[in-house]
């Protein structure tokens, strides 16, 4: 396990005996993170569909008990999608007015090919771009790095398990 901490950016990163090919696949269906998430914010996806383009949207309900409604949902845009390399996505939510706005915030997964039947994966939580005004409501990061690593071994254990 090695691990990258900046301010304003958490990267870790594991072997996962599984191929890439896998991997992606696991990231690649919503149906899957609530399973990945070292949190228990994540619950159920909303929308069924594979992650397979970018732009795409796709809803999951969430948990947390600081949140005004504890339930509640997010809706994220994928922003990059090179099969089965990377993956990213930006969460958001709809305001009043029907749009999505974002947070500024970020998930990203890089995964390489690492000896024979194996892969490297990195996973990357970036808060570069939050606008101060949630900075001044939200502490970010909003979890530790042993997020991020419980996150990578729960992938680890659902990729390695589908086999």
């Amino acid at each position: 396990m090695s691990t990258e901490t900046t301010t304003e950016v958490l990267a870790v990163s594991r072997t996962i005996d599984a191929p890439v090919a896998t991997v992606f696949g696991v990231l690649a269906d919503p149906a899957r993170h609530a399973a990945i998430d070292g949190t228990g914010w994540v619950r159920e996806p909303l929308d069924p569909a594979a992650l397979t383009e970018i732009g795409q949207i796709f809803g999951m309900g969430m948990y947390h008990a600081n949140h005004p409604d504890r339930d509640y949902r997010m809706h994220n845009r994928v922003e990059a999608l090179d099969p089965p390399r990377s993956i990213a996505w930006q969460p958001g939510q709809y305001g009043p007015d029907g749009e999505i706005g974002y947070g500024g915030w970020s998930w990203r997964y890089d995964l390489a090919e690492e000896g024979a039947g194996a892969c490297r994966a990195t996973l990357t939580y970036d808060w570069s771009a939050v606008p101060a005004f949630l900075r001044e409501h939200i502490a970010f990061p909003p979890f530790g790095e042993d997020h991020l690593t419980r996150s990578l071994d729960n992938l680890a254990a659902l990729a390695e398990g589908a086999r």
